[in-house]
């Protein structure tokens, strides 16, 4: 009897001894819901040394639980966002004070830079947000520009960012006679963000003087540096040696900043412009008209010369960039019709059949147009040429006609006494500018009004313009 008791009170015991391994029969290649809910609702639970030595089978992972991903924040406009993205240090002194009084008194001014804005600033703003800069910097063509992407400056300095050749070059913005990268909205952007990025980060982080050396260039900022350094004065930006125009370009830039955050407080209003997407890049594959697009999609000429101000030519560089900007609303359209479009019908071209006596320059010089385009278009290497040759002339249909029409214009006038305007030249002015502003060219100002291109302008010359 005592040996039967024995035995059933050690069979107990043994089965109480396993009982870590009979509460969950698991195979190590196939892991219990229950473990796995476990797991789930109570990571915090002790497992026991056996639980610890399963292994789940290969590709099985512990679910998650889903993550509310936070909102992203809802602007009411483009203003609302660039508000939102203002992180640059306050700055008051005097020059601040002036240009927000400035800003204040000319209404007109900032509305007409709005609304050069309305095309290039949704992108400027996504470019950077991406690269994490301060919203303020998406302003600075306002004070470079005023948001003008033809601006020329007497520095030579050109486009949006105000970019001279050689810093142009040196950030691969491409410069000839048919396009100015300096002017491409898309390209001139990447560029000045790159310059910038640079710039701050070999000023330590401060975008004060990043944005000084921008405007002046960074070795005279460092020598500013070096100077206060040496007398053991403050190196901060407002404390340096630098020119007029320098130490006001940051007062300029953040009172334009004060205005866009509460125009109300200076009497003004913003007219909105709306968050989303204002243009789109078209893959043209090689030259084309920008006429031809023009009429093919149904784009006003103004405007496709807004959104494409590096064309020089009012034609596409026929060695590329062989892309044009157009209204996001008209992307895929014009993407098809490019696509359908024949090679001999992307170009107007011209044909002159050469004659006794031309030479290249005065067949360019009828023409309108250089050697070296004409050279390009011909594949020529030299500049002899026979007579009876055939050569193609890359002028714009609508470029062609105008400067024709304004060459007969010019002897109807001339006799009768009118078709013509004056102009009289205000602070800033260039011949170029001029020319671009009453759609003529420049060659055409100087013969009109018998001065030199590199002749200086005066405040209140008057200029002869023929109507077109």
């Amino acid at each position: 009897m005592r040996k039967r008791i024995t035995k059933t009170l050690g069979i107990v015991l043994w089965g109480v001894s396993l009982g870590g391994c009979t509460t969950y029969p698991l195979s190590p290649e196939q892991p219990s819901e229950q473990l796995i809910l476990d797991a789930v609702t109570e990571p915090q639970r002790p497992v026991s040394p056996a639980t610890k030595s399963i292994k789940p089978r290969p590709g099985w992972s512990k679910p998650h639980l889903p993550i509310a991903e936070p909102a992203a924040p809802v602007h009411r406009d483009l203003w609302d966002r660039i508000r939102a993205g203002f992180s640059l240090p306050a700055l008051d002194n005097q020059y601040v004070k002036y240009y927000e009084r400035w800003y204040q008194t000319r209404p007109d001014y900032l509305q007409r830079v709005v609304e050069r804005a309305r095309r290039y600033l949704f992108y400027i703003v996504e470019e950077v947000e991406k690269r994490g800069m301060p919203a303020e910097i998406a302003l600075l063509p306002g004070i470079e520009s005023a948001f003008k992407p033809t601006a020329y400056s007497r520095a030579h300095a050109a486009g949006l960012w105000q970019f001279i050749p050689s810093t142009g070059r040196h950030y691969a913005l491409k410069q000839n006679w048919w396009y100015d990268g300096r002017r491409d909205v898309v390209r001139s952007t990447q560029a000045a963000l790159d310059y910038l990025e640079k710039l701050h980060k070999e000023f330590n982080g401060d975008w004060f003087l990043a944005l000084a050396a921008y405007n002046a260039g960074e070795n005279r900022v460092h020598s500013a540096i070096a100077y206060n350094r040496k007398r053991g004065r403050d190196t901060n930006y407002t404390n340096l040696r630098l020119k007029a125009e320098t130490r006001r370009y940051v007062p300029k830039l953040i009172a334009l900043k004060n205005v866009i955050l509460d125009p109300a407080h200076y009497g003004l209003r913003l007219e909105p412009i709306n968050n989303q997407k204002y243009f789109a890049e078209v893959d043209t594959k090689s030259q084309v008209d920008l006429s031809v697009i023009s009429e093919l999609a149904g784009i006003p000429h103004s405007e496709l010369r807004n959104l494409n101000p590096a064309f020089r030519r009012w034609a596409t560089d026929p060695h590329g960039p062989h892309r044009l900007i157009v209204p996001v609303a008209h992307h895929q359209h014009v993407q098809s019709k490019i696509a359908m479009l024949p090679p001999d019908k992307r170009m107007r071209w011209l044909r002159h059949r050469v004659r006794r006596g031309d030479t290249l320059s005065t067949i360019a010089r009828r023409y309108g147009v250089t050697i070296g385009a004409i050279k390009t278009t011909n594949k020529m290497r030299g500049t002899y040429i026979r007579e009876g040759r055939d050569l193609l002339i890359p002028v714009s249909h609508r470029r062609y006609a105008s400067t024709r029409g304004t060459t007969r214009q010019k002897t109807k006038t001339q006799s009768a006494g009118g078709g013509a305007m004056v102009y009289r030249v205000r602070s800033g002015d260039t011949l170029w500018a001029i020319a671009q502003r009453h759609d003529v060219y420049v060659r055409q100002l100087t013969r009109w009004n018998a001065i030199h291109i590199n002749d200086v302008l005066r405040l209140g010359q008057k200029i002869l313009i023929y109507s077109n």
